[in-house]
């Protein structure tokens, strides 16, 4: 059985982030509604271009990457009838999942004390921008200003005299890792209310998770009163350890060293590059001379590492003890073996989609197709006990798709 089976989960939200925390519950078993507006459905559903990549016709990994496994109800909240169909999701509900900016949760009346005169148990989770407290608390955003732009990540990564900044290295880059954060507290909210029979409020901004992200680098400038500065395009990384940095291989392609101890690999590395007799160069000594020589042993490991290809490398360093890995574009992750035999990546309907990152049991999640818009209207309102004849009258006012 799945961790959250028999939890129902009412999402009133768009785009990419709060919609990627319902998809993470859905992966974890919970029952995900995603409630629509009746008329235009969720704006993601529009996104077809990203960059140079376009997605003609469904599905669409645009939206299906944060909505598989939900239902979808087209309901027009701002009319009556559409706020009573709410209600009675809201009755039958464990959470409730929302992006809806502060002004726009009054006007629906979908704000905490609202959904909690219906509900007392329910436990409320929002995602916004920058937070539920302090003078911008009601201002909305997106990943690229809250978290990448504001939270440091941005300036951190852009190397000096690059005008402007790095931006996010794909679609809904912050979203995603924020949904993945809001989902987990909504878990750990769960297990409160077990224990204790009281319902929390969740909140987890852009913002909170951007700095989160950067948690280190931050605490580190706090503490020391320095920006982090990213290094200089093509430079090795560590100016004081040869075996923690990025080196070119014959094909044009990279692999990334990261051992933090160099004296423990310097001899295993040397060996697996056929150059034995480096293990006992005084240059390279002890961890003291290895530093002190970083330079040196740089350029011997470059001229090295660029004979061979990085598949001829890979075999090569499959004994190699200490970490590295291959630098990877998204389509060259998308057939990484390893990545294949975790099933990180998993059959969603027509496509494959990334798995959210915890397994139970070792075991990869079952993931469903993500709703059609408004698809599953007739099914939900039934289940509330609505007849025929009530359904009806609710499309014709316009309170339902």
């Amino acid at each position: 059985m799945k961790p959250l089976a028999g939890i129902r989960v009412l999402e009133v939200a768009m785009y990419g982030f709060v919609p990627s925390a319902g998809a993470v519950l859905a992966d974890w078993g919970a029952e995900v509604i995603k409630v629509e507006h009746a008329v235009t459905g969720d704006p993601q559903r529009g996104l077809r271009q990203i960059g140079p990549l376009r997605v003609e016709g469904d599905p669409n990994p645009n939206v299906e990457h944060a909505n598989r496994g939900k239902r979808s109800i087209g309901l027009d909240m701002g009319r009556p009838e559409g706020k009573a169909v709410l209600d009675d999701l809201v009755r039958r509900s464990d959470v409730f999942l929302t992006s809806f900016l502060p002004q726009a949760r009054t006007k629906f009346g979908i704000d905490v004390d609202d959904v909690r005169a219906v509900n007392p148990n329910i436990i409320y989770a929002r995602g916004s921008a920058l937070g539920p407290r302090g003078v911008e608390a009601d201002k909305g955003g997106y990943d690229m200003t809250a978290f990448w732009a504001r939270g440091g990540i941005a300036a951190t990564l852009t190397p000096p005299g690059v005008e402007g900044m790095i931006s996010p290295p794909g679609p809904a880059f912050g979203d995603t890792i924020s949904g993945t954060n809001l989902a987990g507290g909504v878990a750990a909210a769960l297990l409160a209310r077990e224990r204790t029979g009281t319902p929390s409020i969740v909140d987890v901004s852009l913002l909170s998770s951007g700095v989160w992200a950067m948690g280190h680098g931050i605490a580190l400038s706090a503490h020391l009163g320095k920006a982090m500065v990213a290094p200089v395009p093509g430079a090795h990384g560590a100016p004081t350890n040869p075996l923690s940095g990025i080196y070119a291989t014959g094909d044009g392609r990279y692999l990334a060293f990261v051992m933090l101890q160099p004296a423990k690999y310097w001899a295993d590395v040397c060996r697996h590059i056929d150059r034995p007799e480096l293990a006992d160069d005084p240059r390279f000594a002890d961890a003291a001379q290895i530093a002190a020589n970083t330079d040196k042993a740089v350029a011997i490991l470059g001229e090295v590492l660029a004979t061979r290809t990085l598949a001829e490398w890979t075999e090569r360093f499959a004994t190699l003890s200490g970490p590295w890995g291959p630098v990877q574009d998204s389509l060259q992750v998308s057939v990484d073996a390893q990545v294949r035999a975790n099933e990180y990546l998993v059959e969603a309907g027509e496509l494959e989609l990334a798995a959210n990152p915890v397994q139970f049991d070792v075991a990869a999640p079952e993931l469903g197709p993500g709703p059609e818009f408004a698809a599953h209207t007739d099914e939900i309102l039934a289940e509330l006990g609505l007849d025929w004849d009530r359904i009806i009258a609710l499309k014709t006012a316009g309170a339902v798709t």
